[in-house]
């Protein structure tokens, strides 16, 4: 992607005065109260306690699980969005390696209650429907919003590489594990077309590294939530 607006940390982020005063709004307002930061990857990024993370050897680990505490609704509590504007166009590009079962790939982030996640398993969606699929957070619990279609993204705990592809125009996300299409990680949402990027996941832990991140920012008045 390119033109007027394009953002790319890593090769110098060319961004116009007026998104970089949308993002510091954005940024105050995001709902992530008392997030901490850390840097990897020549980014900086928001977590809820940098002290569940460590940088080292060129990968960021998440070494702290989560779970969502009794009575709230059931959605990820663990991950890092990179401080960038929101994106209207997004690709995130990066090898993953899971602990457990699981990682989740973030996008289209407006706050804590508001955002949609790919959770890449190794668990086929058709064994365990809140598993290997793309799913939607609108003020409550997670909402699957792609097919139970198809196999598991993460069958070996080893480093895997993954791209997730988000164009708010459309709608359309879509994540390719390894090179490949999976219909369990497709999926249009028309209420989030824009937002932040990130990754961790649901309540297991993992390792991050080789993170690059290219993208257009959203325009003021864009269609979305807000």
């Amino acid at each position: 992607m390119g033109g007027p607006g394009f953002y790319d940390l890593q090769n110098g982020g060319r961004i116009c005065d007026r998104m970089r005063l949308l993002f510091v709004f954005l940024l105050a307002a995001l709902g992530m109260s008392g997030a901490e930061a850390i840097e990897a990857f020549g980014y900086r990024w928001l977590v809820q306690s940098a002290s569940d993370w460590s940088a080292e050897d060129g990968m960021l680990r998440l070494r702290i699980p989560g779970q969502p505490p009794p009575g709230l609704p059931r959605r990820p509590q663990k991950y890092a969005l990179a401080e960038t504007p929101p994106f209207r166009k997004v690709t995130l590009e990066a090898e993953v390696r899971r602990n457990g079962r699981s990682l989740i790939l973030v996008y289209a982030f407006q706050d804590e209650a508001h955002f949609n996640y790919a959770h890449i398993s190794s668990d086929p969606a058709e064994k365990v429907n809140v598993h290997n699929g793309m799913f939607h957070i609108f003020g409550g619990e997670r909402v699957r919003i792609s097919p139970l279609a198809g196999p598991a993204s993460l069958p070996a705990q080893e480093w895997t590489p993954v791209k997730l592809i988000f164009d708010g125009d459309s709608g359309r996300c879509q994540v390719e594990v390894n090179g490949r299409r999976n219909p369990s990680l497709e999926a249009v949402d028309l209420s989030l077309r824009f937002g932040r990027i990130g990754f961790g996941s649901f309540d297991e832990t993992g390792d991050f590294r080789r993170v690059r991140i290219r993208g257009v920012p959203r325009s003021a008045g864009a269609e979305g939530r807000r």
